[in-house]
């Protein structure tokens, strides 16, 4: 084996050396140690990579060794023990006369690195046997990229038990956003396939199913396409005000888990002093909220049929669950800073992103830090606990922020289900996501009359809020904000 030219300088290798031993970096006095070394560069490859250097004494001292060739082959026949095969960067540093340190760098492998027949792990600045559960979610990662829970066949099902109207809203949104060409038919077979959402041999795969399927077909074959909702008094599950439970597509329960927040979270409401009109002012940033939903339907673990997304409001906090772990070395901490992406379902994803719930791959948990920090809020605190992910949202703290009331006492009381003078913005909400939706069929998601959904959305183009595209027969909705009216 043969050592690359030294890009490496001695004031960098200092550099390098100063902080001490981390997650990263790893001294070895001589390559002596070149069998404990290995397995620190097995564990390496298997989280974020890193350095071993080979004349550093633990304390952090350069002292060198002297390097030759017969120094160099032992390292590669060591080297030889890596499966599957791992293919280091080595560096040979001057630090005094006529002695060298090696410096011995890995990046992070796709696979699951093993050295001797066993995988290692790194956790602070300590090399491990690497847990069984975490070999096994590894393991699962290196699969993803080709067999995953989402592009398997959902046998026994044909498109016979799809939302056909689902499809084409979403199709519909898709061109209208110029996020797909318009194939110019709306046959069902020929969406699902445009959208990649058949498999090789033509059959409805599973991310078909969870998108497409009607309420009253997905069960028994899919018990996970379940989203609950509740209220709960006080701090602690001990009590509950309101508790339900929905089944269905992930469109769907998107709407449903929306809809449970605008019931459930307090509202304040101020006269604009220059128009005749009112101004409503949620307690947390919709979008902010909305762009939480999407992540949890998004990224969640479909593949376990006791899976679910949860929504619970506490007095205090606002807690967004998602069953499953983070996968590809993420963690709570880089979610909100710039992060790779790689859905966990990039069909599903895929989709959510052409019907315009989600615009970009990535980036949602930091728009969501940068929407509450624009309100004047902190932003969320996203955990993990027990095989799920939980974004929590303080409503203590927001409330103080917007200078309410802390006291739940002292804000109306609302009736599950129900939302007196909120129908309009009910409205409002579902055609940002569906311009496309008719009168009947607003009426029939706000569980309202038509008549009702008729006046409402008389006041609301009356108020300047919302404008009719087109004819009734194949126009859509376009909702208004302050920046339209001015113009």
């Amino acid at each position: 084996m043969n050592a690359t030219q030294v890009t490496t300088t001695t004031d960098q290798l200092l550099v390098l050396i100063a902080p001490g031993e981390s997650s990263t970096v790893e001294f070895k006095k001589s390559t002596a140690e070149k069998d404990r070394a290995c397995r620190t560069l097995c564990a390496f490859a298997n989280g974020d990579g890193g350095r071993v250097l080979f004349g550093v004494t633990p304390a952090g001292k350069a002292v060198g060794q002297s390097v030759n060739d017969q120094t160099l082959e032992e390292l590669a026949q060591e080297f030889q023990n890596f499966e599957p095969p791992l293919f280091p960067t080595v560096e040979r540093v001057p630090v005094e006369a006529g002695r060298e340190v090696l410096v011995v760098s890995v990046s992070r492998n796709a696979r699951v690195i093993s050295f001797r027949g066993v995988p290692y792990e790194r956790v602070l600045n300590t090399t491990r046997v690497m847990s069984r559960e975490t070999y096994q979610r590894l393991l699962l990662e290196e699969l993803h990229a080709h067999e995953r829970w989402e592009n398997q066949a959902a046998r026994g099902w044909d498109v016979s038990r799809l939302d056909e109207r689902e499809m084409i809203q979403t199709l519909n949104e898709a061109i209208r956003r110029g996020r797909i060409d318009d194939p110019g038919t709306r046959e069902p077979v020929d969406i699902l396939r445009g959208m990649r959402l058949l498999t090789q041999d033509s059959q409805l795969s599973r991310a078909a199913v969870v998108l497409f399927c009607k309420d009253e077909d997905m069960l028994p074959d899919f018990p996970q396409l379940l989203l609950k909702v509740a209220r709960f008094k006080g701090t602690t599950r001990d009590e509950f005000l309101d508790n339900r439970q929905f089944h269905g597509n992930a469109f769907a329960l998107m709407r449903r888990a929306e809809r449970f927040l605008i019931e459930s979270l307090p509202i304040a409401s101020r006269v604009l002093p220059d128009r005749m009109e009112r101004e409503d002012i949620p307690l947390f940033p919709v979008e902010a909220l909305r762009e939480a939903l999407a992540n949890a339907f998004v990224h969640r673990d479909y593949a376990t049929g006791a899976g679910s997304v949860g929504v619970a409001l506490y007095d205090d906090r606002l807690e967004i669950i998602s069953i499953g772990d983070l996968h590809f070395g993420l963690t709570p901490e880089k979610l909100l800073h710039e992060h790779e992406s790689k859905p966990w379902n990039p069909l599903i994803a895929q989709a959510f992103y052409r019907r315009g719930i989600i615009e970009t791959w990535g980036r949602g948990t930091q728009k969501i830090a940068r929407l509450m920090r624009e309100a004047g809020l902190e932003p969320p605190v996203i955990t993990t606990r027990a095989g799920a992910v939980v974004v929590t949202f303080d409503v203590l703290a927001a409330r103080v922020a917007r200078g309410w009331p802390t006291e739940e006492t002292q804000t109306p009381e609302k009736t599950p289900g129900k939302t007196p003078g909120k129908t309009p913005d009910l409205i409002l909400n579902l055609l940002r996501e569906t311009p496309a939706l008719s009168i009947p069929e607003l009426a029939s998601q706000l569980g309202k009359s038509e008549r009702a959904v008729e006046r409402a959305i008389r006041k609301l183009r009356e108020a300047g809020r919302l404008q009719r595209i087109g004819p009734d027969k194949g126009g859509h909705w376009h909702v208004l904000g302050s920046s339209d009216k001015e113009h």
